[in-house]
């Protein structure tokens, strides 16, 4: 049995929510009314929330809608505030030092104001000093500031205002649940256990790969297709409640090497929506002209080492779909470069294509080469998005939020593959990385 269930309701939708909002200074913290049908119910009482430190920027904008995926950031209503940090995390900045008068009528009056010779190497070497303390502690200050923004941020913070949430029982077929996963343009749902009452488990584009990798050359396989079920699939659930930082889902999806990490709410038991590393990096990016840059956004790929640049996965054009399928499972990766025979980068097969296969119903004949199975795209291809080792970390994150892709090609100047920079590997060197610099040192003092 498949469900469908779709979220509706604003935080900001009516007068009267902004009125019962207004002054607050933190965010939302009750999650009903979100769910309108479907499985889940609204919950029965309101999610208890701990007021947490604000973080230092202006109340939010709201995020430009994109036709493509009308997809909007949720954020409170405007009340003109101005966020700021306690005294004690407030940034320390070089005071700004004014020029005294200078007496040109009394040259005696001058001289004796004038400080003595054997002074001034002391009081300018103070001074110097001063600075050099302050200019430190406001370069550690924003060392970690994206670590601060994602621990203050939670993640209903990033729940948009009106999404589509697809659930399935684990009674349904595998082979119903992955048709219907592409009837409704998603590439991940929820498995929900009647007998249990709650959600256990998360169905994939990876679990499609993994049923196809294994039992295609069986006698079996056309058997299995058709009456294998969603319960002799699922993993256990990796899930997060809305309630949890930002920067706890950052780190559960990393830590458990995963790409949707589902919101569920702990007291209604209801599926929210479900977190991936492109909306958590968009939401970041929305608000990263409003804080100090910090340094390590002006180096370039090569200084920071962010990224795969050794023994790369790549195919060719004439690659059959079974073999990309296999290096798919024993790699673990998302994606492979097709490279032609000059080793120019001309194209990009990823998971998200192999779902093409079910929606053309062509699984059963694997042997196609991969240009084939690409002239099938569902969406259409604008190229592989490439980026290479000189430019800046602050450039890169600005091209692979615009483009929506998860993942940059690293090429050199003939065009050919030198790395793979995942949207993984960029929340790791924005946010756990600082944050595990900033423990290591505190554990150190």
């Amino acid at each position: 049995m498949l469900q469908l269930m779709k979220r509706f309701g604003s935080f900001r939708g009516s007068k009267k929510r902004k009125e019962q909002y207004k002054g607050v200074e933190r965010r939302w913290s009750d999650p009903r009314g979100l769910l309108a049908s479907g499985l889940s119910s609204s919950p029965s009482t309101p999610t208890q929330v701990t007021k947490q430190p604000t973080f230092p920027l202006e109340s939010y904008k709201h995020e430009p809608e994109r036709l493509e995926t009308r997809i909007h950031c949720s954020s409170p209503p405007d009340t003109g505030q101005r966020f700021s940090l306690p005294p004690s995390q407030s940034a320390a900045k070089p005071p700004i030092m004014t020029p005294s008068p200078c007496a040109t009528s009394k040259p005696a009056a001058a001289a004796a104001a004038a400080p003595a010779p054997s002074q001034l190497p002391a009081a300018s070497e103070g001074m110097l000093e001063k600075l050099e303390l302050e200019d430190e502690a406001l370069e550690e200050s924003e060392s970690d500031i994206y670590v601060r923004f994602m621990r203050s941020h939670k993640c209903y913070d990033i729940v948009p205002t009106s999404s589509k949430l697809v659930v399935f029982d684990t009674t349904l077929q595998v082979k119903k649940a992955f048709f219907a996963l592409v009837a409704n343009g998603v590439r991940a749902a929820p498995l929900w256990e009647s007998k249990k009452q709650s959600f256990v488990g998360m169905l994939t584009i990876t679990d499609f790969i993994n049923i196809l990798h294994r039992y295609y050359k069986s006698p079996m396989f056309v058997f299995l297709c058709t009456e294998l079920y969603l319960q002799e699939t699922f993993k256990p659930l990796v899930n997060i409640s809305p309630d949890a930082s930002l920067f706890d889902a950052v780190y559960s999806l990393i830590k458990n090497k995963i790409h949707r990490l589902p919101v569920i709410d702990p007291v209604s038991g209801n599926a929210l929506y479900i977190l991936t590393h492109k909306r958590i990096l968009k939401f970041l990016q929305l608000f990263m002209s409003e804080m100090p840059k910090p340094a390590f956004m002006k180096k370039n790929l090569d200084e920071l080492g962010i990224g795969t640049y050794h023994n790369i996965a790549f195919i060719h054009p004439d690659t059959p779909i079974i073999k990309a399928l296999n290096i798919f499972v024993e790699r673990r990766i998302s994606a492979l470069p097709v490279v032609d025979e000059s080793g120019k980068v001309v194209d990009i097969y990823s998971k998200f294509d192999v779902i093409n296969l079910a929606a053309e119903k062509t699984y059963n004949n694997l042997d196609i080469t991969v240009t084939q199975a690409l002239q099938h795209r569902s969406q259409y291809f604008e190229g592989v998005v490439k980026c290479s080792m000189l430019e800046t970390l602050e450039t890169i994150v600005d091209r692979i939020v615009k483009a929506e892709v998860h993942r940059l090609v690293v090429v050199n100047e003939a065009d050919s593959i030198v790395g793979i920079i995942s949207l993984s590997d960029i929340l790791q060197a924005l946010v756990l990385t600082p944050a595990g610099a900033k423990q290591k040192e505190n554990e150190s003092e």
